[in-house]
């Protein structure tokens, strides 16, 4: 099999499309969160419209990985960002005949359908460009990516969206996501169409048939670390995602601008994590995943006993912040490791259905988990600490218990994931 070089023109045009769609991502997420929180006030509220949106993500998320599988990556993935660009203009320009939360609502949910069959499909076009070392250096750069994306989007859209209201927000997100479409136009990959002709129906029930095999049979270990990052996400999308925009804006009653300074410090936390994983990929080992998480849970104590305290606003901000940081930097880590070792072992005919898994897993968790913290929050707004604090302890037992796990996946060879 060829090895692919760390850097090549088709990973390059892959970096800089997937620059300029999380650009447009963030902000757009950024500027609509802030404004159903300020139009509802209720993390449940938020939390819910969150989890609706998340849903045809979790149903058609198998569906974009056969998509990808079967068809010419390169332009899936263009045509989808094509139809983001014209789903957010539709938006700007309903906004102005009223009823925001529904139309807002819409919009979320159509790039939840979309988002479905393009997140399996980008990294599945991964391990077709890059290979070795080089694809976990590609996954690490990829996370770098976003994590720059993460770090400025937020003081943008915060600039933005305090200066110029949403619709500007929107439709400067919209053209990012039309640059993307651009980039990705030049992208030059071999067609994964298979020559067989058969019926759409028999097609898909041997598609599922051969990567459920391949999970359960072949490989159950993929689908263990899977169900366990899917586990660890409930706990930990809910606290991150729900409880700390809530607690800065609501609990606390900090302005919009320390959120914003929040997110960005939390791209600069990406950032690290991303780059540690670059500069050790030779180093790092199965059996570190556990400690990480660990990490995660120890970093939500100190978050909660804060609340604890008798200090001001500010004091439990910063002291959040720094929490959070370590846990960004981690979960940034966390993911690059997990996802080249879940590639390093997937053949080139499965990669979008085992792609679409992992994103449909880890997504099942996340509205679960954002309605259940966001009813916590909610109902606990003034002991928040009751939640913080069990959650760590719950996520460091997780953590402790997944040792012997990453120590036996370590063991197991990985295949070629440009081979059948």
């Amino acid at each position: 099999m060829k090895t692919c070089r760390p850097l090549n023109r088709n990973f390059i045009l892959l970096i800089s499309g997937q620059a300029t769609s999380l650009l447009g991502n963030f902000t757009l997420k950024f500027a609509l969160s802030m404004y159903v929180l300020e139009q509802t006030g209720s993390a449940s509220v938020f939390a819910g419209i969150l989890a609706a949106a998340m849903l045809p993500t979790i149903l058609l998320s198998p569906f974009g990985g056969i998509l990808a599988d079967r068809a010419n990556r390169r332009n899936i993935m263009a045509a989808l960002d094509l139809l983001s660009g014209l789903a957010v203009l539709f938006t700007v320009l309903l906004l102005p005949l009223g009823k925001d939360i529904p139309i807002v609502t819409a919009l979320l949910i159509i790039l939840s359908v979309l988002a479905a069959f393009e997140s399996p499909t980008v990294q599945a076009c991964i391990p077709q460009m890059l290979s070795g070392d080089a694809l976990l250096k590609g996954n690490a750069a990829v996370n770098q990516v976003a994590a720059i994306a993460s770090l400025v989007t937020p003081f943008l859209g915060s600039l933005f969206y305090t200066a110029f209201g949403l619709r500007p927000v929107l439709s400067a997100a919209a053209a990012c996501f039309f640059v993307t479409a651009f980039f990705e136009c030049f992208i030059r990959l071999d067609n994964c169409k298979p020559t067989e002709h058969i019926r759409f129906r028999t097609l898909i029930k041997k598609d599922f048939s051969a990567s459920i095999h391949f999970l359960c049979r072949e490989q159950p270990g993929i689908l263990k670390l899977l169900l366990l990052a899917a586990l660890v996400s409930l706990f930990v999308a809910g606290v991150a995602v729900v409880g700390f925009p809530y607690l800065v804006r609501t609990v606390l009653a900090l302005p919009a601008a320390y959120y914003g300074a929040a997110e960005s410090i939390f791209g600069a936390a990406a950032i690290s994590g991303s780059l540690y994983v670059g500069l050790s990929a030779r180093k790092l080992r199965m059996k570190h995943l556990s400690a990480i998480l660990s990490i995660f849970g120890i970093c939500l104590i100190p978050a909660g006993i804060v609340f604890l305290l008798p200090i001001s606003a500010y004091s439990r901000y910063f002291v959040m912040l720094a929490m959070f940081f370590v846990c960004q930097a981690g979960c940034s880590a966390f993911s690059a490791c997990a996802l080249s070792a879940i590639q390093s072992r997937t053949p080139a005919h499965l990669m979008g259905k085992v792609m679409a898994y992992v994103f449909t897993l880890s997504m099942c968790a996340q509205p679960l988990g954002q309605l259940l913290y966001g009813v916590l929050f909610d109902r606990l707004s003034d002991y928040v600490y009751w939640v913080l604090i069990p959650t760590g302890i719950l996520v460091c037992m997780i953590g402790a218990a997944s040792a012997g796990f990453f120590a036996g996946l370590e063991q197991t060879q990985p295949s070629s994931p440009g081979q059948d």
